[in-house]
């Protein structure tokens, strides 16, 4: 297992992922190794509808997780939100289908997510790039569910 700093955290490199999930952490699997993310969950209208407008700084590997009921076609903005943010479009089953890269703070321009998403990350602008995050690469989170791709282990509330 190589271990690679990034910004005070680590980022783990070709070890086959096994992680314990938990409510406020993410993990993404990919060719690139995997990360983890701690998260926040925005899993019902309002606190999706609020998402990380105001907030004025994240840490690194950090984020938010917006969860839907069911997959369709979703569309975000960035009305009064503060930073740049990639946006990480996930299937029910946690495959990435779709990332959109340094979203643009305050700008009202609709970011499509393509169809059939039930999952969006949302993590500070430019870091799926560093990370080496693609479309195709996988997430690891209890919201999941049982057909997920990576499942999640024994679930801890952390």
């Amino acid at each position: 297992m190589k271990l690679v700093p990034l910004a005070g955290a680590l980022l783990c490199l070709g070890q086959p992922l096994w992680a314990v999930c938990a409510d406020d952490r993410l993990t993404i699997q990919g060719d690139f190794g995997q990360a983890t993310f701690s998260i926040d969950v925005a899993d019902d209208a309002q606190e999706r509808a609020r998402g990380l407008m105001f907030v004025e700084e994240m840490p690194m590997l950090s984020g938010m997780l917006f969860v839907y009921e069911r997959p369709q076609s979703v569309s975000f903005w960035m009305k009064n939100t503060l930073i740049p943010l990639d946006m990480i479009f996930a299937a029910p089953d946690g495959k990435i289908l779709h990332i959109h890269e340094n979203a643009v703070p305050g700008d009202l321009t609709p970011i499509p997510g393509g169809e059939g998403v039930q999952m969006v990350l949302e993590i500070n602008g430019g870091l799926s790039a560093r990370l080496g995050l693609s479309e195709g690469a996988v997430m690891q989170h209890p919201s999941f569910g049982a057909d997920a791709i990576l499942p999640c282990g024994e679930k801890t509330d952390s």
